[in-house]
């Protein structure tokens, strides 16, 4: 909780990471999402962007049925470890239907049971540098059936909420990354703007077109 002694002054010349949630009746959300209002340094959009590639890559991995999910955690990694970099805590966790946050047995550690069709599960990498600034992004994903002749799986990512363009280096990108984030932002834009139209919310719709442009 903020105090006269732990509370500062924010400025828009640095990283926000808010993770955030809601319980509601028909299920419960755990999102999070870093952002920078000003310029963010070449450093800080490199960890950004490489958080966002395992984020992806985890994300659109098709694996056979009843993997474990400490055997695909490294996708989400593998962006951050080429440069020599990490980052401390788990991949992912499942989450309960009106219940709890951080459910047991479901994520990407060595002790989680296998993935299977139906489980939700968080996916959240992240990067952090001490007593400087943090970056996580964390999504929630369906476990679901791939579009392949043997039974295999992937996830569907039912957090629909656009990413930072400010942070991210498209240069860094590949084909494939750049696909799934225009594919992402379609999707965005096809189940959140009507709503928002319905609701009359002409400020926030305007403000997902543009953080939601190809």
């Amino acid at each position: 909780s903020p105090s006269n002694v732990s509370s500062r002054r924010l400025s828009v010349g640095e990283m926000y990471l808010c993770d955030t949630g809601g319980q509601y009746l028909d299920g419960t959300t755990d999102i999070t999402r870093t952002v920078h209002w000003g310029v963010p340094t070449p450093f800080q959009k490199d960890a950004y962007t490489r958080v966002l590639m395992g984020n992806i890559d985890l994300s659109r991995l098709v694996f056979p049925a009843s993997t474990a999910g400490g055997t695909v955690e490294a996708f989400a990694r593998q962006a951050l470890w080429k440069v020599g970099l990490n980052y401390g805590h788990g991949t992912g966790h499942g989450i309960g239907n009106f219940l709890s946050v951080h459910e047991w047995p479901v994520g990407f550690q060595s002790n989680n049971i296998p993935l299977t069709k139906g489980m939700f599960t968080s996916i959240e990498p992240g990067y952090y540098q001490d007593g400087e600034f943090g970056i996580r992004i964390e999504d929630i994903a369906l476990v679901v059936e791939a579009q392949t002749e043997k039974p295999f799986l992937t996830f569907e990512v039912v957090s629909l909420v656009p990413y930072d363009r400010n942070l991210i280096d498209v240069d860094l990108l590949s084909k494939e990354q750049i696909q799934y984030l225009n594919t992402y932002y379609k999707t965005i834009r096809e189940r959140v703007g009507p709503e928002l139209r319905r609701q009359q919310l002409d400020e926030e719709y305007a403000w997902l077109q543009s953080n939601t442009e190809p």
